[in-house]
């Protein structure tokens, strides 16, 4: 990265108002204090050169008494070019607990102190920045689902929201505790600090670029500021807001296919570059390079669920019944019948076959220790492929043996087990909101098999996490990160609180419902990055408004999303919730991008689909294309596509 950043020109919203006050200052480095926004202190401050270099003004517009729209000019005043950059900074009352947000990039403490896997961590207890711990974080915009950064204290919230660029280039969000007062901050151009965080677990020294300001140049960044209540909920209203005021207007316009075709490309895919029959498995990766690579560049691995197996071999055969496939539904069968011919000693299914070793738990490092949302999402679409294709004893026999050892290890409060052991299927671990896989699987088991101790195991539970649901921090999914919040922790409660709402219609689990799509849907993008046209993603024109972020530890673009598409649809049917439809329509029309259309396509084969789109800076540039086709991406993409020619 650059230490300069170029000028360039970019309107403020037109709904912004004028009106509203000046203040100027040229002392140490702060340009000007406002009077306020509804209470809370605004400030603004120039970083990297001399403030008496710049004057600055604001001009604020209130709305509703919520938001309130900003502009700021900042104008050069100096005879000589000076770098600098602008921070914008809103400051709260005390709190000793803000419950920062910045979406799909930071939330509350981010990391438990007990997680394995190392990625920005909030603390006030001696943080040590070698190990990605800080009181205080500043991030580039594009690492945010929206940028924006929300806190609370003893009164109420704030937020302050702007775009990911601004006159002077990338912005960046930020925060910090000053004392026991939480600061939010924007900046212009952005900053990442103090240290930056690139998917590893070592920390790059900051980065933080000015722009060079010419004498009598003047910029004008606009922002909002939000005014919140007390309930930290609050946040889906400044989503919702933001998500209505940048809409395009046409959903699909991102999708280069349309859903029959997406379907059609997505079964091809997956069963020309994944499935092997011998023995029958969907191999987790397929590489784009066949010639130099071929077989060497596949992982020669299935996952029985999550990044392959059950739940894509259903969707496969779900396909397959639809068009006439034989060989889609033939492939489709001998998947699941060999995941369900090999159960763990304990009566589970096993989390992962490899050619090198066969049946073995998965990536923890715990031999015997099984995943829960593994085991559970397989056990979900195992089920669904009963009720698919009847007469399948061994698939139904599978899914009891597995529900029942997750009701036996079902503790009186109605917990479920995150890991089980293998050998015994005794609970390892309950720490986390991985149990929630199994709510609804065991609710659709009730209805599927007429047992009721399924549906009373699946209630117990879903009161059990309401507490994680409430305190807007779920936790420890995908077997990747560890104790990390993920959207695929969101998923899972999608999953499970629709599906006892659909079977209960409880306020309850209405209540618990709309919780979980609200959360999920932080990390989902509300617009589409900038990419540099020389980049492939550039090229291409990819919009990823209707992405999500995969997680603060895994920060790129993905797919996964798509799984619980169907449940998100149908509970903005039930709810008359435009919000929620509208992004279930841009979350698959965002992943009918990129399902290559024929050999060659963007560098793939016909039906390959990327698992990472590089919409930041981590672990590749940014508009770079992970040149592997996953199992999974393709199988959700066809889950999603399935769900709506149905419906």
């Amino acid at each position: 990265m650059g230490n300069a950043v170029t000028h360039r020109n970019h309107p403020a919203p037109p709904d912004l108002q004028q009106g509203g006050f000046t203040a100027t200052g040229r002392q140490q480095s702060h340009l000007a204090a406002t009077e306020d926004c509804g209470g809370r202190p605004l400030r603004v401050t120039v970083l990297g050169a001399d403030a008496g270099a710049f004057i600055a003004s604001l001009v604020v517009g209130p709305r509703d008494g919520r938001r309130y729209d900003v502009r700021l000019h900042v104008r050069c005043v100096a005879d000589t070019p000076v770098s600098a950059g602008i921070r914008v900074e809103l400051a709260l009352g005390a709190s000793d607990d803000p419950g920062w947000l910045v979406p799909g990039a930071f939330y509350g403490e981010n990391r438990p102190a007990a997680c394995r896997v190392r990625y920005p961590r909030f603390t006030t207890d001696d943080p040590d920045p070698a190990l990605l711990e800080s009181a205080e974080w500043a991030f580039r915009a594009d690492r945010t689902a929206t940028p924006a950064v929300m806190a609370w204290d003893g009164e109420g919230g704030a937020a302050l929201a702007t775009t990911e660029r601004s006159p002077v280039g990338q912005a960046g969000v930020g925060f910090a505790l000053d004392g026991d007062r939480p600061l939010l901050r924007l900046h212009f151009p952005y900053r990442e600090e103090p240290v930056v965080y690139d998917g590893s677990a070592q920390r790059l020294p900051a980065d933080v670029p000015v722009h060079e300001w010419r004498p009598g140049e003047e910029v004008t960044p606009a922002f909002a500021v939000y005014l919140l209540g007390p309930d930290r909920h609050a946040y889906t209203d400044v989503l919702r807001d933001v998500h209505h005021r940048t809409a395009s207007g046409d959903p699909e316009a991102a999708a280069w296919v349309p859903i029959e075709e997406a379907a059609d490309l997505a079964a091809w895919g997956l069963y020309r570059w994944h499935y092997r029959p011998d023995p029958p498995v969907l191999l987790e990766t397929a590489a784009f390079d066949r010639h130099a690579l071929g077989e060497r560049g596949d992982r020669q691995a299935m996952h029985v669920s999550w990044i392959s197996g059950i739940p894509y071999a259903y969707a496969l055969l779900r396909h397959g019944r639809r068009r006439g496939r034989a060989d889609y539904v033939d492939a489709a069968t001998a998947v699941l019948d060999h995941i369900c011919a090999n159960l763990t000693p304990a009566g589970t299914f096993w989390g992962q076959w490899t050619a090198s070793g066969g049946w073995n738990v998965g990536w923890h490092p715990d031999r015997n220790r099984l995943h829960a949302r593994t085991l559970g999402e397989a056990t979900l679409f195992l089920l669904r492929a009963v009720v698919e294709a009847p007469g399948h004893d061994g698939w139904a026999a599978a899914v009891r043996s597995n529900l029942d050892v997750a009701c036996r290890g079902q503790r009186a409060d109605g917990a479920l087990g995150s890991a089980y052991h293998c050998a015994t299927g005794d609970v390892l671990d309950r720490t986390g909101t991985a149990g929630l896989a199994w709510v609804p699987a065991l609710v659709e088991a009730a209805a599927a098999f007429g047992e009721p101790r399924y549906l009373d195991a699946a209630r117990r539970a879903g009161r059990f996490y309401l507490d994680a649901l409430r305190e807007e921090f779920l936790y420890g999914a995908p077997e990747d990160v560890d104790l990390a919040p993920s959207s695929e922790d969101g998923y899972l409660a999608v999953l499970a609180n629709v599906a006892l709402l659909e079977a209960d219609d409880d306020p309850v689990w209405v209540d618990a419902a709309r919780r979980a799509a609200d959360w999920t849907l932080t990390f989902r993008y509300t617009y589409d990055v900038d990419f540099d046209r020389h980049t492939l993603l550039g090229h291409y024109g990819f919009r990823s408004r209707g992405a999500d972020q995969a997680s603060p530890a895994n920060q790129h673009l993905h797919s996964y999303g798509l799984i619980c598409a169907p449940e998100l649809r149908r509970l903005g049917e039930r709810l008359g919730d435009d919000y929620y439809l509208a992004s279930v329509r841009e979350n698959l029309a965002c992943f009918r991008q990129f399902v290559a259309r024929r050999d060659g396509d963007f560098n793939a084969y016909r039906g390959m689909v990327s698992e990472r789109f590089y919409q930041t800076a981590c672990y590749q540039p940014k508009g770079m294309l992970l040149t592997l086709s996953h199992a999974w991406c393709i199988g959700v993409l066809l889950l999603a596509c399935e769900d709506l020619l149905d419906a």
